[in-house]
């Protein structure tokens, strides 16, 4: 088995979570008063666009929210949406931090999400500090499951697949990592991912200087 050197992750529902998801909509929705079913039915060719960074929110509230007049503001529904993202129950930020601390691996982002959501959960929860590179489909202009953005990566980060792992909670996106070599792992706990790094030699020990297997 060759030598892991990267690996890719996800951030809703692996380390987040999820940006703007049903469950999230559905409260956001509900605090304003607005008809789910309604909302959803305009909701998804915008979503696409944002999360490709090709529309900004504005244009995307526009689209699905402010298309007639509300007795609330873009700002005050953004901040809504914004305040829906929260570290997961069971996170897997703190095997990201220990493989950080380590600098045995490269650690990037590959997620599906918009630009000011992304920016905002970025900031909020320093990712900056773990990741070295960020490969959002809203900077890339790629979505998951599609295999350019996993094509893209590799490419960016000059690795061979069999190199590569990629976390992610959804089956879909981690089918289409393996389809091109990459070593897909679908998140199911911290745990469960700790014994999996473990089987393919990631050493997550409590040593700052942990490498390699």
């Amino acid at each position: 088995m060759a030598t892991i050197n990267t690996i890719l992750w996800d951030v809703g529902g692996v380390l987040l979570t999820n940006g703007w998801d049903q469950k999230g909509r559905a409260a956001v929705l509900s605090r304003f008063g607005l008809d789910r079913d309604a909302f959803e039915q305009r909701h998804e060719e915008p979503n696409d666009a944002w999360e490709k960074g090709l529309i900004t929110v504005d244009e995307y509230l526009q689209k699905t929210v402010f298309h007639e007049p509300r007795n609330f503001t873009p700002d005050e529904f953004f901040a809504a949406m914004k305040a829906e993202s929260q570290v997961l129950a069971d996170s897997a930020l703190g095997i990201l931090a220990a493989l950080a601390a380590s600098d045995a691996v490269l650690l990037g982002m590959v997620n599906n999400e918009s630009r000011e959501l992304n920016d905002y959960r970025i900031q909020k929860f320093r990712l900056r500090d773990y990741f070295k590179v960020f490969l959002s489909s809203c900077y890339v202009g790629l979505r998951k499951p599609g295999a350019r953005i996993f094509e893209l990566a590799l490419d960016v980060l000059q690795r061979d697949a069999e190199s590569v792992v990629f976390v992610d909670d959804r089956p879909g996106n981690v089918a289409a990592a393996n389809a091109l070599g990459i070593h897909g792992i679908q998140y199911q706990g911290s745990e469960p991912l700790r014994a999996e790094f473990e089987r393919l030699g990631i050493s997550l020990g409590a040593e700052a200087g942990a490498r390699i297997a």
